[in-house]
């Protein structure tokens, strides 16, 4: 992808942040920017959960842009972690095609 492209949708990704609108992503599929952010930021648990999932990325060596997607075979959700035996590079479709975990009480 030119780099023109990326710049071009990061403007406009930050532009739909400012103002709480969709906007399409590298997909082509809407994302509501504010919306996410304010869920990515809302308390010290749900950073810590990002931070666990970037960390997860860096790990296996994923970029930005990948097609692959970091696969928690434990789920985080279900007090699974980032070890080596946790973790897997899966497709899109794959990870998310598998059934939602049951929340850990």
């Amino acid at each position: 992808m030119p780099k023109d492209m990326k710049d071009m949708r990061t403007k406009a990704a930050k532009k739909a942040l400012k103002k709480g609108k969709t906007t399409k992503d590298a997909r082509g599929r809407d994302r509501d920017y504010r919306k996410e952010y304010d869920r990515d930021h809302a308390d010290a648990d749900a950073r810590g959960k990002r931070s666990m999932r970037n960390k997860a990325r860096r790990k296996l060596g994923l970029k930005v842009g990948d097609k692959r997607e970091v696969d928690h075979k434990k789920p985080l959700a279900s007090g699974g972690g980032n070890g080596k035996g946790n973790l897997r590079a899966v497709s899109f479709k794959t990870n998310r095609s598998r059934p939602l975990p049951k929340r850990k009480k």
